[in-house]
Order: structure tokens, then sequence, then C-alpha cells
């Protein structure tokens, strides 16, 4: 009897201990530590833990570790990843409509990005998101992007053809390149640093926070700020564990994404101020770009995406005119 009291005694340890585990969620990005996303990812599942008391903790696999960002997206449409801060042109493989955030020119500064993607263009991807089995939490930033390269520097559109460029798998960055005559193509951003060393490209477009924290400046001689697009970072969930998550947690996670949001945002802001000299004190020739011909040029791809998705475009435009 004393025995099969204390065997009993210990199942109800197991099952009470149990009933209190914490769940272990992943959250995976492609940036180098340090990156405003890496940072952010970082902050998200410290404050998961907090604002879930416990309930749900984040491991973070940055640079990749859980895999690049469209084997992140498979793997969170299969359930066997939880979060991924993902990147822009990668989403829009699966929900193509997220592309449209980098039409050229669109955003005067990261501050009227920021007021647009927050409201009814936010919501609606969202809606489109979940449609392809992915819950959007929040959309980060990365940046307003510029051109740099080993050729000559860009000050006008003529200086682009012939340059052989590394874009990230983003439909329309590869429009407003070969609007631009240029000869893009895309690769995976954990494979460009040594795709640039080796020469396989002349040049890229990214963000100066991407550029310094990738040391992407080792390896490239010229940054032209052509401004051409800005990009957000998608703070994305798999929509299978997320509907597995009580309403409490739920709402809890959000807010951990709005806040860890805010850290993103305040380092790229700061990045774009103080990186100009960091990056011109490390050897790189940084230029400024009349930005009139390359808006007049790249007219086409409104065009061209206003025909796929007239709705959307609409709406994009019409709340970049009200902020």
């Amino acid at each position: 009897m004393k025995k099969l009291m204390i065997a009993v005694a210990a199942t109800l340890a197991m099952t009470a201990s149990s009933s209190w585990a914490e769940q272990v969620l992943r959250l995976s990005h492609n940036a180098a530590p340090g990156n405003p996303k890496a940072e952010a990812s970082l902050k998200f599942a410290e404050l998961v833990t907090a604002k879930t008391e416990g309930r749900v903790r984040v491991e973070v696999g940055g640079s990749a570790q859980y895999g690049d960002d469209a084997e992140s997206l498979t793997n969170m449409r299969l359930g066997s990843l939880a979060f991924s801060a993902n990147s822009q042109g990668t989403t829009s493989a699966v929900v193509p409509q997220f592309a449209t955030l980098g039409l050229p020119f669109l955003f005067r500064d990261l501050q009227h990005a920021y007021r647009v993607v927050d409201g009814p263009v936010g919501d609606r991807l969202n809606e489109l998101a979940q449609d392809k089995g992915l819950v959007l939490l929040a959309l980060w930033d990365n940046g307003i992007r510029h051109v740099s390269n080993n050729t000559r520097p860009i000050t006008k559109p003529e200086d682009l053809p012939g340059i052989k460029l590394r874009t990230p798998p983003d439909p329309i960055t590869l429009d407003i390149f070969n609007s631009l005559g240029a000869n893009p193509a895309p690769l995976a951003f954990s494979e460009l640093y040594i795709a640039l060393q080796q020469g396989v490209f002349d040049g890229q477009e990214n963000p100066l926070m991407n550029i310094y924290s990738s040391k992407l400046y080792e390896v490239q001689k010229y940054i032209s700020l052509t401004g051409h697009k800005y990009e957000t970072t998608p703070l994305l969930a798999s929509k299978m564990l997320w509907n597995q998550l009580s309403e409490e947690d739920q709402q809890a996670i959000r807010a951990a994404a709005a806040e860890a949001g805010k850290l993103n945002r305040d380092m790229s802001l700061a990045a774009d101020a103080d990186l100009r000299k960091k990056l011109i004190d490390a050897g790189v020739e940084i230029n400024e770009v009349e930005q009139a011909p390359f808006m007049e040029k790249t007219k086409s791809v409104y065009d061209k995406w206003s025909e796929q998705y007239p709705d959307l475009i609409k709406l994009l435009v019409a709340e970049a005119g009200k902020q």
C-alpha cells in the first residue's frame, strides 16, 4: 500500500509539473548579430517570456541558423517553426502582395513608411497572409535601400547598364532594376558576402544598416544613396501553431511583437543617421543621387503592379498620399 501511494503521488506530481511546463517555440531570421532585426528578435523573445509569465519561451536562431527565409516560410506553413523575422521579398513568394510595399520611391522617409504600413495596408496584408497559413504579427523595419557596387558611382540611371546586381528574391526589386537597365538577379542574403567577394556580382542593394552589420563594405567600393525603395521585416507566425495558443498568450505575443518592433525601428532610424560616417571611415566612397531621373524611369513598375493588384495599389498609394 505504501508503494502504491508513493507511485500515485509521483504520477500526480508529474501531471502537475507538466501542466505548468513552458512551451518552447523557435524564431528564425537571417541577420547578423547587432542588426536591428537580430536585436529586436532577442527583445521579442525576452518580452514573450515576461508577458506570458513563462508559459511561452522563444528560442532565436539568427544568421539563418534555423534555415534561410524561404525555408522558414515553408516550415511555418508546415507547423515545424513558430516564428520568423522574415524578408519582404522572400515573403512575397508566398504572399505576392507583400512586394507592393516596395514600389519605387513610394515613401519620403522611414517615419512616412511606418505610418502607412501600420494602418489599413498592414491589416489587409495580414488577411492575405492568413490565407496562406501565416499570421502577420508586425511589420518591423528593413530600411530604405541604396545601391553599392565595385564598378563606378551611380549618379544617374545611365550608370547602371552593364552592372550585375544582386537583389533579394523580390519581383518589384527586379522590375525596378530591369527598368533602370541594370542586370539584376536574386540571391539569398546569407550567400551575398561571398558572392560579392568572388565577383559573382558587381553590386547589390540594401539599407545602410545591413551593409554595415554584414560587413558588405569590405567587398564594395561605392555606395550610392539612391533610396529607390523601402522594405519591411514581416514578423510572421505559423497559423497552425498560433491557433494552438490561448487567446491570452496570443495577445501577449502581439504586444511583445509591437514593443520589440519599436526597438527595431528606433535602431533603424539611428543607423540611417550615423552609419554614413562609419562607412566612409571604412574606406567606402558614398555619393548622393538626384532621384527625379530614377523616378521617371521606374514609372512602368507602378503600371505593371496596378494591373495585377489594382485595389491594393490604390489603397497603398492613397494611404501614402494621406500621410
